[in-house]
């Protein structure tokens, strides 16, 4: 079954929703991401590594973020090119539950299960 234009522009819609919450996202952990620096005096030890424990962590979010970014991206380009909703190993078509469960899926669930094994 093909998706319906109005299924694809439901989806387009939460793709774009997606898009800008890890933008507003990525902008307010830039600040955690940024290098610590500590005045060694004033602050002891445990306080540096849990400083370093958030930068790192931040860091990683931010990591994420970019990866889930560029998902979106992948998925809205195959959106305007017509390819969406179809798997990038089988070519066989992603069902309609997958994609409302995460609408940058790129493989079918037996591909993916695949994958992971």
């Amino acid at each position: 079954m093909v998706l319906r234009k109005d299924e694809t522009d439901l989806l387009k819609q939460r793709l774009l929703a997606l898009q800008a919450e890890l933008t507003d996202q990525r902008a307010a952990g830039r600040e955690a991401e940024k290098t610590v620096e500590l005045d060694q005096t004033s602050v002891g030890r445990l306080s540096r590594m849990d400083a370093l424990q958030g930068q790192a962590m931040s860091q990683e979010s931010g990591r994420r973020r970019t990866a889930g970014l560029q998902k979106i991206a992948a998925a809205l380009r195959r959106i305007d090119r017509g390819e969406y909703g179809y798997c990038l190993v089988c070519e066989e078509e992603i069902a309609i539950q997958r994609l409302e469960f995460d609408p940058a899926a790129t493989l079918c669930i037996d591909c993916a299960r695949r994958s992971e094994q």
